[in-house]
């Protein structure tokens, strides 16, 4: 079957959706799927006002329609809501094309974090977004009922998964730090609520691995705080299995990726009992969900990693793409795709 899968979000950009849609990416294609990818590497692009690490493709519409002409996709798939999104979704209803969209990052929260932008208007304009599409894929049941709230209809679960081969446990002494290490990792910027776990009187060490628009201002006013910047594969696998527990502050994340990933190094987790976190999270097992966040991770701490390494390994790719694949919709007389075999 031959894919369309158009995003705004790509390398050499690093968080959740880019790393969602790359294991995806190549589930799909081990089973002999080709997936085509229109992304910003494609185009002219500009920084995202705010967000110069997000790239924005400009005057690109009738290049992807040009694409998509050529391509001729059993299946398109919308992936975010940015221009190059935008412009697939407007050539698919222009031709009465079936697709599906993602809703990976909840914008309206997003926006209103960095303008006084509000969350109805927000909301406004992601439903008409994905209001034309077959079926909108969200992460988790929570989600799903929050948006079903809004107004959202045909939605469809696709969940998450975890490299458990490279996500795994390593030893603490990696870390030469005052113990016990709380660590953050992701993109630090404002929308992720990393103030939160930065502000939180703990001891030991509170430690930032990531990097993003908010970093050099929270630098200056949290000196107490390790920054250590951007890791990647087994450096940053190395930080998180040697941290104690991962405090996850955010209130906006649809999933949380980063949390599996945690779990799967036998790292216990605090967080807020919030979309995301209370659909991953099993309560005062593989971490701690309160609305008071010290308290969230000093119970943690006490948890068993090995609970942890547990639940993360029933989170499969491969499972999360047979639900990708369930949900594509398919133009009058496309075959539906075979599914992806089960595991074992």
């Amino acid at each position: 079957m031959r894919i369309a899968l158009v995003t705004d979000a790509w390398l050499p950009q690093v968080n959740g959706v880019v790393r969602t849609l790359g294991h995806t990416i190549r589930e799909l294609s081990a089973a002999g799927h080709v997936v085509t990818v229109i992304s910003p590497a494609d185009f002219h692009t500009v920084p995202c006002p705010t967000y110069p690490e997000i790239r924005l493709s400009i005057f690109a519409g009738r290049t992807v329609r040009r694409r998509l002409d050529a391509l001729a996709p059993d299946v398109v798939h919308v992936a975010t809501e940015g221009p190059l999104g935008l412009a697939a979704r407007n050539w698919c209803v222009r031709r009465d094309r079936p697709f599906t969209t993602a809703y990976h990052t909840q914008f309206p929260e997003y926006l209103r974090a960095r303008l006084p932008v509000p969350l109805a208007l927000g909301y406004g304009a992601v439903r008409w977004f994905h209001g034309r599409a077959a079926r909108t894929l969200v992460t988790t049941p929570s989600m799903q009922r929050q948006l079903e709230s809004r107004g959202f209809r045909n939605l469809s679960l696709w969940g998450r998964g975890v490299d458990t081969e490279l996500f795994r446990p390593r030893s603490k002494s990696f870390l030469d730090l005052p113990r016990p290490v709380w660590l953050y990792f992701g993109r630090v910027a404002v929308e992720k609520g990393i103030e939160d776990f930065l502000r939180l009187e703990l001891p030991g060490t509170r430690l930032v691995v990531g990097d993003g628009p908010a970093c050099q201002e929270l630098r200056r006013r949290h000196p107490g705080v390790v920054f250590a910047g951007y890791r990647h594969g087994e450096d940053l696998v190395a930080h998180i299995a040697a941290s104690d527990v991962f405090v996850f502050p955010s209130r906006t994340d649809t999933f949380g990726l980063v949390i599996l990933e945690a779990m799967a190094c036998g790292v216990p987790v605090a967080a807020y009992p919030v979309t995301g976190p209370v659909d991953v999270i099993v309560d005062g097992v593989t971490g701690v969900l309160s609305e008071d966040l010290r308290h969230a991770a000093l119970s943690a701490l006490r948890l068993d990693p090995a609970a942890c390494r547990a639940h993360a390994l029933a989170h499969s790719w491969e499972a999360c793409t047979r639900q990708f694949l369930g949900a594509l919709a398919m133009p009058h007389g496309v075959v539906p795709p075979a599914p992806l075999p089960a595991p074992g």
